[in-house]
């Protein structure tokens, strides 16, 4: 998109203000997807600033489970050190497919043509002292 879209939105990637913000601080990581972690200086409460620059469109949902609890502070060091290896029978993470064509969409959804299975007759409403 250019210098001019680096510098003026936030949502195709990191800004040019935010490269700047990151001068001094140390690059701690990076992820499978690409995505870089940034860790230095503190914030009000005295805690560590941690920062993730995405590959890519803003995305919180691309961030794997991992580094979002070291971005989060609920692990303290990197998780390829902080955390046991990767289990053969755990899944990668997903992305957040909503708004896309790859959503769940149920039977009854407006997009799979909005018809439901009848109801079968096997339902009794709850009552009140019933």
């Amino acid at each position: 998109m250019g210098i001019l879209a680096n510098i003026f939105t936030w949502w195709n990637g990191s800004t040019f203000g935010t490269w700047v913000g990151l001068r001094g601080m140390g690059k701690v990581g990076e992820d499978a997807l690409g995505n870089v972690y940034y860790e230095g200086g503190q914030d009000m409460h005295g805690m560590t600033r941690r920062w993730v620059i995405y590959k890519g469109s803003n995305d919180a949902s691309r961030v794997p489970p991992d580094w979002s609890s070291w971005l989060h502070h609920q692990i303290d060091d990197v998780p390829d050190r902080a955390l046991p290896p990767v289990r053969a029978w755990e899944k990668p993470a997903a992305a957040n497919l909503t708004g896309t064509a790859a959503a769940y969409r149920p039977a009854g959804a407006l997009e799979q043509g909005g018809a439901r299975i009848g109801a079968t007759g096997d339902y009794e409403a709850w009552t009140p002292g019933a």
